[in-house]
């Protein structure tokens, strides 16, 4: 994790009511799909072909609690969400991310302290139906130039999160059907990649 880091986004209040932050899923996972869908509008506001982003995920409450002049640099609405809602969260970018070959070794080699409860990160893809991945080359960069020309192509941007020891979600925005009510949700929707954000908490 790197030390600068930018403005925090402040994800609109969940509904569930207060008490003890670590006694049922679903708050939490409700607190998670409102940030996720946050840190991926808080994106697509920057349009498409935009780099990796990686946020660290801190319960607001535990954040004020620790540093109360805190409350001072947030939104008066993000406090008075925190105090009805301990689940909710706030997302803080990371700068100056370290140079990495994948995704997967920039997640590899990321990890947090304790006072930061989840992680999550921003990828943009290309996909392909199965069929058309049949017929791909084996050389990457012919590959790539088929990817790219190929008709049938969808452009994606996944955010996926993850909190320690907690529940995980992914939203899923298509650039042909670019608009947040076409964003799509679940738990798992990129198996992997959702491994490997949580492992980066463990």
């Amino acid at each position: 994790m790197t030390d600068e880091q930018r403005d925090p986004i402040q994800p609109t209040p969940s509904a569930e009511p207060a008490g003890d932050p670590t006694s049922t899923d679903d708050g939490a996972r409700q607190a998670l799909d409102t940030t996720m869908r946050e840190i991926e509008r808080h994106v697509a506001s920057g349009g498409w072909d935009g780099p990796v982003r990686v946020f660290a995920l801190v319960r607001t409450a535990d954040a004020l609690a620790a540093e109360p002049g805190l409350a001072d640099q947030l939104p008066p609405e993000t406090v008075a969400a925190a105090t009805l809602d301990p689940h909710h969260l706030t997302a803080v970018e990371q700068e100056d991310l370290p140079q990495s070959d994948s995704l997967e070794d920039l997640l590899a080699g990321l990890s947090w302290p304790v006072t930061v409860h989840g992680a999550a990160v921003v990828v943009e893809r290309v996909v392909l139906p199965t069929s058309a991945e049949e017929g791909m080359p084996d050389d990457p960069d012919e590959a790539l130039t088929y990817l790219m020309a190929h008709p049938d192509r969808q452009d994606v941007r996944l955010a996926v999160g993850a909190l320690r020891g907690g529940p995980t979600w992914c939203v899923l925005r298509t650039r042909a059907h670019d608009d947040d009510a076409a964003v799509a949700g679940g738990p798992d929707l990129v198996p992997s990649l959702v491994e490997a954000v949580a492992a980066t908490l463990l």
